[in-house]
């Protein structure tokens, strides 16, 4: 399979100084053969492997990029993606890997309001608990004061004696 040189350029600034990541890591980021990267790395030291300077890595692109790359994919049909991912530098497996980081990261957001959910209602229940006790004392206190009144008109003022 051919790559573009866009891919090819991301991958040796990985794995060549100043990254110096491991190629297995590389390989298996990208989704190309650790063979394959250790050709180009080979190329690259004859001076056969031609790379252009301002490629951009597609693993560097930022979320919103992947996911519009990952619409304008799906909306094509699927004898013409093999071409839009070659003019584009990518590959088929890109795509993939976009997508399930969007997976991910939708699951992550509901596994997040989900427990967001249940700490908010253990707090309300607290409140709501402590909103009972507080009321509770609250008309104990209402309930002595008329008490004490009551007890004043009925007996009268015990300095007056």
């Amino acid at each position: 399979m051919k790559y573009s040189k866009r891919i090819k350029s991301s991958v040796m600034k990985k794995i060549l100084p100043p990254e110096n990541r491991s190629i297995s890591e590389v390989a298996k980021e990208i989704g190309i053969s650790e063979q394959t990267i250790y050709n180009w790395k080979k190329m690259a030291k004859n001076g056969t492997l031609v790379l252009d300077a301002e490629t951009i890595s597609p693993v560097s692109l930022d979320r919103i990029e992947k996911f519009s790359l990952l619409l304008e994919s799906k909306g094509r049909g699927e004898e013409t993606v093999g071409a839009w991912l070659r003019e584009k530098g990518l590959h088929s497996e890109h795509l993939n890997l976009w997508e399930q980081e969007l997976q991910d990261i939708l699951k992550d957001k509901d596994t997040k309001y989900r427990e967001e959910n249940v700490r908010l209602k253990k707090e309300k229940r607290e409140l709501e608990k402590e909103l009972r006790r507080k009321d509770k004392a609250l008309a104990e206190v209402a309930a002595l004061l008329t008490l004490k009144k009551k007890a004043h008109e009925i007996w009268g003022d015990r300095e007056d004696d």
